[in-house]
């Protein structure tokens, strides 16, 4: 939205911003299940799928404090490009979890590397683009919803810097301090990529 675009804008002048933020979506889902540090949140295969390592920190973004029980959630397609709510071949919760940050802060899961997908176009939606005279693809993506207790939610999404739709997002949510690097990763039999993100958050504001 705009105003989200402003609200980044600003931010990113500032030193050690926050993590900047991104749309929701409409593939949220409340009830998404607690998983283990180091889980996988595949829980139906994909075919053509490349797994991945992803971990990081969870961090005050002034101090670079890292946040213990903090809640990392996290949502992807599949390589199809449906979510597990709009595909019943998928198990439910599949590409789904939450996580809780360990004592440093830390955060790791199992994931696929996500790939791009078309929204729904047989709608309003649809007919908007086509006006526009835009595509109906989403870059790659993986959503992230990282709370911790006296922070402010952060609501975002990454991007696979490799992805042909970058600059021309249907939905204009790509910033550049949210592009990824997945690199080859060895030694590991569960997947041959991984991802390091440390997710930055703002303090609360002091309630009056």
């Amino acid at each position: 939205s705009l105003v989200d675009e402003i609200t980044y804008t600003l931010a990113a002048e500032a030193h050690d911003a926050p993590t900047a933020t991104a749309i929701l979506g409409p593939f949220f889902r409340a009830d998404t299940p607690v998983r283990r540090n180091g889980e996988s949140i595949v829980r139906t295969p994909a075919p053509g799928g490349a797994m991945a390592y992803m971990h990081g920190r969870v961090v005050d973004h002034a101090t670079q404090r890292p946040l213990v029980a903090a809640t990392v959630e996290v949502w992807q397609a599949s390589t199809n490009g449906l979510y597990e709510q709009q595909d019943p071949a998928q198990e439910e919760f599949n590409l789904r979890g939450k996580f809780r940050t360990d004592a440093a802060g830390r955060y790791a899961f199992y994931c696929l590397r996500p790939t791009p997908y078309p929204v729904p176009d047989d709608g309003p939606a649809g007919k908007l683009l086509e006006l526009m005279d835009r595509h109906p693809f989403r870059p790659a993506h993986i959503h992230i919803i990282a709370t911790c207790e006296g922070y402010k939610p952060l609501t975002t999404q990454i991007f696979d810097r490799k992805d042909p739709y970058l600059t021309n997002d249907s939905v204009f949510a790509v910033k550049d301090s949210l592009i990824v690097d997945f690199v080859e990763r060895k030694g590991d039999p569960q997947a041959g990529l991984e991802l390091q993100y440390d997710v930055k958050l703002a303090p609360a504001p002091a309630s009056s």
